[in-house]
């Protein structure tokens, strides 16, 4: 029996995520995957039988009126002619799988297919990467060698606060409290949390700022708030190669967890949804790793005879 055609719960599932606030490059991203999949199902349903490889542009003369119901099967041939077509790094993959899976979630929710075909799809290994970031001390020495004060502002904010560049961006001056030290931020997914700014950074905010109440904190063309891009800029011109916005954010995670050891507060500050996100951020310093191996491991000093 027909449960449904992609062109139909396509656009129910991306009203869904829009009402769980989504934000709308993450729906074009689902989308897009998601439309993939669907044209390659009406090719593989209604193509010659005789043809056994398809291209890209063979898609520009595929429908979604196909139904949603697939095999575990057909979403593996998918996948292999996605990497035909061209090379992903396993993340992609990853974003691929997920999408698809999501997306079949909400169809079994929704009673339009028995099973989620997505189940048991092997997923691509992902190398574990040592993320590169700043020390407190290099961070500092960074701050110190930029000579225009805006920039300086931008660059010591995103390591005050560890907000997203996104957020830094929309930061206005209305959102920050001088007299209980916070900043109220408007994270993905549109979730407002408060953020934490010491004396000092408050202190070379309001001289920045000078007389004004209202507006974006960092002006960018036009009067309106700053650009990502221009952000970007800056920490090409004055970073070390490799450190951008994202790695300074990911120093302030590294250092507020070493000295408070409390996940919780890192992942809160962080706006993460997932305690899991906020892992990926940490680690254990060399002091830390010394003392618990003098402590307890056996060959070590007072432990060797124990």
């Amino acid at each position: 029996m027909e449960r449904g055609y992609f062109s139909e719960w396509l656009k129910s599932y991306r009203n869904y995520l829009r009402m769980r606030n989504y934000s709308p490059r993450t729906l074009d991203s689902y989308e897009q995957v998601i439309k993939h999949f669907g044209y390659y199902v009406w090719l593989r349903r209604n193509a010659d039988p005789t043809k056994l490889v398809f291209f890209w542009k063979d898609f520009e003369k595929a429908r979604l009126d196909t139904s949603v119901e697939v095999t575990p099967v057909m979403i593996n041939d998918f996948l292999s002619f996605v990497s035909s077509m061209q090379t992903y790094k396993p993340k992609t993959f990853h974003r691929m799988i997920s999408t698809l899976s999501s997306f079949y979630r909400y169809l079994y929710s929704q009673e339009i297919v028995n099973t989620n075909p997505i189940t048991g799809i092997d997923r691509p290994r992902i190398k574990q990467q040592e993320i590169k970031y700043l020390k407190h001390n290099q961070v500092l020495r960074l701050i110190d060698s930029i000579e225009d004060p805006r920039d300086k502002l931008i660059v010591r904010t995103i390591y005050a606060t560890g907000v997203r560049v996104s957020e830094l961006c929309n930061m206005n001056v209305e959102d920050i409290d001088f007299d209980e030290h916070t900043i109220r931020i408007r994270g993905k997914g549109d979730k407002i949390r408060l953020v934490f700014i010491d004396e000092d950074s408050l202190a070379d905010i309001l001289k920045f700022i000078g007389n004004r109440i209202m507006g974006p904190l960092f002006i960018g063309q036009q009067g309106k708030h700053i650009s990502s891009r221009a952000i970007q800029h800056i920490f090409k011109h004055y970073a070390p190669a490799g450190i951008t916005p994202h790695k300074i954010r990911h120093s302030y995670a590294s250092e507020l967890y070493k000295r408070s050891k409390n996940l919780k507060v890192v992942q809160e500050n962080l706006g993460h949804s997932s305690i899991k996100t906020t892992e990926i951020y940490l680690h254990t310093d060399i002091d830390e790793r010394r003392q618990v191996y003098l402590q307890y491991f056996p060959l070590s000093g007072s432990n060797e005879k124990a």
